[in-house]
């Protein structure tokens, strides 16, 4: 599963999320390249420009600036290029109305982000990891919310 890297983006506007996402990701015993960017205006223009490499698996903060997250999921979702990319919402919000929104607009994965280094590393592993089943098996409303 980890022998080539995967290529992980993360769209959040806080620099200390982005910051921590990354030093994440170094320490997990996983071949990655991430790469993040700052709002989902900068989100789109990347994922549609011509040349880019695709993400495997993109971790989307629902509040941000200029286009926030699920206007973004929304316009993922309606595009043949992008539609396979798997996307987990990375939100402070744990929010019942958020979740469910964002289910039925087709993220397939909700995560809550936590608040302890430790507990990132693990959600992010479990996200990866999910991400590959996913591809293998599908995902339902009940596997949707990913805790820790």
């Amino acid at each position: 599963m980890y022998n080539t890297p995967i290529h992980i983006l993360l769209a959040d506007d806080d620099d200390a999320d982005r910051l921590l996402f990354t030093e994440a990701f170094a320490e997990l015993k996983i071949k990655s390249i991430v790469r993040t960017v700052n709002n989902g205006e900068e989100l789109m223009g990347l994922l549609t420009t011509k040349d880019t490499k695709l993400p495997f698996l993109l971790f989307l903060d629902l509040n941000m600036p200029r286009k926030n997250g699920l206007q973004c999921l929304k316009e993922i979702r309606s595009n043949e290029k992008l539609k396979e990319i798997f996307i987990a919402i990375y939100s402070t919000s744990d929010s019942q109305k958020d979740i469910e929104e964002a289910f039925r607009n087709g993220a397939n994965i909700y995560i809550t982000k936590p608040s302890d280094f430790d507990a990132l590393k693990q959600v992010l592993e479990k996200a990866v990891t999910t991400a590959f089943q996913y591809r293998e098996h599908g995902f339902s409303q009940e596997n949707f919310l990913l805790k820790i």
